[in-house]
């Protein structure tokens, strides 16, 4: 589930559950509302993910295009090892900013993957 949520400056997504093949349904709509929001940044809460292939990846990657061919950004807060991982190895992760402050409220269990080293 992906909700969202807007300030006079940002778009917030909060994802739920997994971001895979099965949920690809629903990316195409979320990303034109998005879009059509035209807000300069777009936060992306992954607090809830519990999975994500390379087709989530494909679609967060989607969504830090837009933003940034319309001047602005793409954050990641909360995003899990892993996940951060898919996006390294999908040669995206400097497309987003990384919130490494953000606490999740409700965090999921801490995987035993090592977090990518960033630059």
């Amino acid at each position: 589930m992906i909700e969202i949520s807007t300030s006079p400056t940002s778009t917030t997504l909060v994802i739920t559950g997994d971001l895979d093949l099965a949920e690809r349904d629903q990316f195409p709509e979320v990303a034109a509302r998005v879009v059509g929001l035209r807000r300069q940044l777009v936060v992306i809460d992954m607090c809830r993910v519990t999975f994500m292939d390379s087709t989530g990846a494909a679609f967060l990657i989607a969504l830090a295009d837009s933003a940034r061919k319309r001047g602005g950004a793409a954050a990641l807060r909360g995003a899990d090892p892993r996940d951060l991982f898919v996006l390294e190895v999908c040669g995206a992760l400097e497309m987003f900013r990384l919130d490494p402050d953000h606490r999740c409220e409700d965090a999921r269990p801490a995987s035993d993957f090592s977090a990518p080293a960033t630059t």
